[in-house]
């Protein structure tokens, strides 16, 4: 059997969205997936695919590379990055005002651990 490994970033961000907003339990009873851009197209500095909130309040904007995704955190930074290294997402800082967490989705089997991620956040 062969197994295909999912490494469009668009294809990755239309899972992790499909993710957040298909889960009704937990913290992520209260994330969604807002101002959807369903004709972005990856692009090497990243082209925003859309936004996550909690409770109606920005948390993260995703945004999509031809070979992974990345989540950008506008809020929890600190926890997100601690929540990312103890999956194994590969995670950094960005220097900007305010400072913002950037957490990078590689792969189709990420998804789940990128998820965990957005829960560890808003259970904060």
């Amino acid at each position: 059997m062969v197994e295909d490994r999912i490494t469009d970033g668009r294809r990755i961000a239309e899972l992790l969205a499909s993710e957040l907003d298909g889960r009704e339990d937990g913290a992520l009873a209260a994330v969604a997936v807002v101002d959807a851009d369903r004709d972005v197209e990856p692009s090497a500095d990243g082209a925003r695919a859309y936004d996550v909130v909690a409770n109606d309040d920005p948390l993260a904007t995703a945004f999509v590379h031809p070979d992974r995704l990345r989540l950008e955190f506008e809020r929890g930074q600190e926890r997100a990055a601690d929540a990312a290294a103890e999956r194994e997402l590969r995670v950094r800082p960005k220097a900007t005002t305010p400072p913002r967490t950037l957490v990078f989705v590689e792969s189709g089997a990420a998804v789940k651990r990128a998820s965990d991620v957005v829960e560890v956040v808003v259970e904060d």
